[in-house]
């Protein structure tokens, strides 16, 4: 009977055999369907493959989180392993493969086209005509190197400027910078703050005060849509340029601009007297921002976290083709800012228009209401769009510097306290506007200053270190920036050129 039962086990095993595969396929079917739609999904690629994109794209989470600054940690998984997929394949540049890179030159390029570029490049085209032109396309070269030399800093070294500067320099040293950086974004963010509200008051026609609150709406609102990664917030800033780009060339269209005067202006340099070097110079402050020399290299720290040299090297060609594209549309705007005031005013003989409402109420007459609303959308989107940036700078520069954290809503809070109470004193806001250039132009040497000395250490930015020439360039541009902008404080603290 053992024998029996020992032979029989197999014989029933081998039964239940027969009948089990039917079985075990009904419950691998589900499974089977999953793991076929898992490779249609993937285009064809691997179980094993998918598991390592996914382990990818978390480990790319993880080590974004942990590098970034908790500001702009929150990444998009999508973007971050498109990207991830994009240095993998093949070294060749398509716009496809550049699309996860995009973004983070765009939130500097806002800085490019704010109200106080209104306000210089109005008062520069009605006053001289296009004769200052190549100062912007000047203005723009320069701000084209230094933005690359800060998205370097954060792609090299996992840091932001404020904090090489706070790891690297005295302390004291690191406070008077951090003290200096902390007036340069309030004097700014009180510009487009109040920029924005202008807009309001001009589109909507209300109180100065009312459209104050509105522009505090609007950019908490911006400033939200941090909570879903840094990607929907980029994609809000691009819109908003997209705006501005596209408001100024309706204007350049109607406004019919000699385009060989255009031509020639944009590559001979003149002045035009004292009055057009200090015009100039105030193009420049209002170009060259600090505060986004700060902010870039935070945009692009840990966005596409890299474990290898190779991999920041390509990281960084894509940021510099971000970074041509979207300061380029920054330079075309701001051409376009003067090119329509030469065209409009200073071709008609308004050669004193020298305030922002000024140029929307002198547009209606000579151009129709249609180009004076589109004046007011694109000034409208620039503070919006600025003022939300500007607060991002802030957070960047109080956590980089001394460590600092406040809520994003309470910084906000903070800096629009000033702007409001400006707005209830009934000072003007042009003048506001310039005077916040003139203090941007006090503080622009601290940022790029720290900025080239990091950029050139090997011992910091290891393969992305800067070549001779780079620092070279960086160093005389510096001398130039620094040179103008100690014109613009003399001249206006009564000095004469």
């Amino acid at each position: 009977m053992d024998v029996i039962a020992r032979h029989a086990e197999p014989i029933e095993g081998v039964a239940n055999a027969r009948k089990g595969p039917g079985r075990l396929r009904e419950r691998e079917r589900p499974a089977q369907r999953r793991r076929d739609a898992r490779r249609l999904a993937d285009g064809g690629r691997t179980t094993r493959e998918t598991r390592e994109t996914r382990e990818t794209t978390r480990q790319a989470q993880r080590e974004t989180r942990d590098a970034a600054p908790r500001l702009i940690a929150l990444s998009t998984a999508g973007t971050v392993a498109a990207a991830h997929a994009a240095l993998r394949a093949p070294r060749r540049l398509s716009l496809r493969q550049a699309l996860p890179f995009l973004g983070p030159a765009f939130i500097a390029a806002v800085a490019y086209v704010d109200p106080g570029n209104f306000a210089t490049n109005i008062q520069a085209g009605s006053q001289f005509g296009y004769l200052l032109l190549w100062v912007i396309l000047a203005s723009n070269l320069f701000a084209i190197l230094l933005q690359t030399l800060s998205a370097k800093v954060g792609i090299a070294t996992g840091r932001n400027l404020p904090q090489l500067i706070r790891a690297y320099l005295p302390r004291r040293v690191s406070v008077g910078l951090w003290v200096v950086a902390e007036i340069s974004a309030m004097a700014t963010d009180l510009a487009e703050f109040l920029g924005a509200a202008v807009g309001f008051q001009l589109l909507l026609h209300v109180p100065l005060l009312v459209a104050g609150l509105m522009t505090g709406a609007a950019t908490f609102g911006i400033l939200a849509l941090q909570r879903y990664g840094f990607r929907p917030l980029e994609i809000v800033i691009i819109a908003l340029i997209g705006v501005i780009a596209g408001a100024y060339l309706v204007e350049s269209v109607m406004s019919r601009p000699d385009m060989r005067a255009v031509a020639y202006h944009a590559v001979v340099p003149q002045f035009g007297g004292a009055a057009g070097l200090t015009l100039a110079v105030g193009i420049l402050g209002a170009t060259v921002m600090p505060h986004v020399i700060y902010l870039h290299s935070a945009l692009t720290q840990g966005r596409i976290p890299t474990t290898k040299a190779s991999q920041a090297r390509s990281v960084f060609a894509f940021e510099r083709f971000d970074i041509w594209v979207a300061l380029g549309l920054a330079g075309i705007v701001n051409g376009a800012m003067l090119i329509v005031a030469a065209a409009v005013f200073f071709a008609s003989g308004h050669t004193n228009v020298a305030t922002i409402e000024t140029a929307y109420q002198t547009l209606t007459p000579l151009l129709g209401p249609a180009s004076s609303a589109l004046f007011a959308v694109a000034l409208l989107a620039s503070g919006l769009s600025s003022s939300a940036v500007g607060t991002l700078a802030g957070q960047i520069i109080m956590e980089g510097f001394i460590g600092w954290r406040i809520p994003i809503w309470a910084r906000r809070l903070i800096t629009m306290a000033p702007a409001l109470i400006i707005i209830a004193l009934r000072v003007d806001p042009t003048e506001t506007l310039i005077l916040s250039q003139v203090v941007l132009s006090f503080t622009l040497p601290f940022a790029i200053v720290p900025l080239i000395y990091f950029t050139s250490r090997r011992d910091i930015m290891r393969s992305l270190v800067n070549r001779r020439a780079t620092s070279v360039l960086g160093w005389l541009i510096a001398g130039v920036i620094i040179l103008l902008n100690g014109l613009l404080l003399y001249q206006t603290f009564g000095g004469a050129l």
